[in-house]
Order: structure tokens, then sequence, then C-alpha cells
């Protein structure tokens, strides 16, 4: 069973992996800022966990941007 969406989470996790190191934070103090686990952002960041909409809320406000232009920067 081929699972949907898969290569759109490792475009969206490439995205926020690259805005944070723009902003040359660690996983661990992004991670805090998002109020997620660390673990789980490198996962996010990776591509292997499905972000819930609470989450991407998080991580674009995070980054200081919209959830849309979270999207577009992962190229969605």
């Amino acid at each position: 069973m081929v699972k949907e969406g898969k290569s759109e989470l490792r475009l969206l996790g490439e995205a926020i992996r690259r805005e944070r190191k723009k902003l040359g934070v660690s996983q661990e103090d992004f991670a805090e800022v998002c109020e997620v686990h660390r673990t789980y952002l490198g996962q996010l960041e990776r591509g292997e966990k499905n972000l819930s909409f609470s989450n991407v809320l998080r991580v674009a406000k995070a980054f200081k941007m919209k959830p849309s232009g979270l999207l577009e920067k992962a190229g969605l």
C-alpha cells in the first residue's frame, strides 16, 4: 500500500529544516519554541511524521509566517 502524501511530507520537512537552519537554531531550541519534543521535530524534518494542523500553526508561528507561507516554502 502506498502512503499518500509521503513525498509532500518529505518536502515540508526539508523546508522546515532549511528555514530552521537559516535562523541558526538547533533542533532542540526550535522544538522548544514550537512546544514539541525534539525527537518529533527531527521526525518532521525527515518527513517521517504527519503534522497535525495545530502543529503546522506552531511551526509557522515560530518562523513568523503564515501556514500558507510554510507550505509555499515547501513548494506545495
